[in-house]
């Protein structure tokens, strides 16, 4: 599926991944490939993108990494997945 992460000042990162779980205010939920439709507004927390190896050096610097995932900080923000792609818009 693809995922673009994007700031109100950059893009922290596009390209395919295998899954990501994001912090909705519900909980945290993970998404895979054929996830059915979703919506949702973000809270405090991180954004993981599991067993993501391709990722260029640039990307990284963003990123902390725990546990295999690559993980971004958040404050606030919203996620929009439709037909295998992934949109979301953060506040770091």
């Amino acid at each position: 599926m693809y995922l673009e992460i994007v700031t109100p000042e950059f893009t922290v990162f596009k390209g395919e991944v295998q899954s990501v779980s994001v912090p909705g205010l519900s909980g945290d939920f993970e998404m895979l490939n054929n996830h059915a439709p979703i919506v949702s507004t973000l809270k405090e927390g991180y954004i993981k993108i599991s067993n993501q190896t391709n990722l260029s050096e640039e990307q990284k610097l963003h990123f902390e990494l725990k546990d295999d995932n690559y993980c971004y900080p958040v404050l606030s923000g919203a996620i929009e997945l439709n037909a295998n792609k992934v949109m979301v818009l953060v506040d770091a």
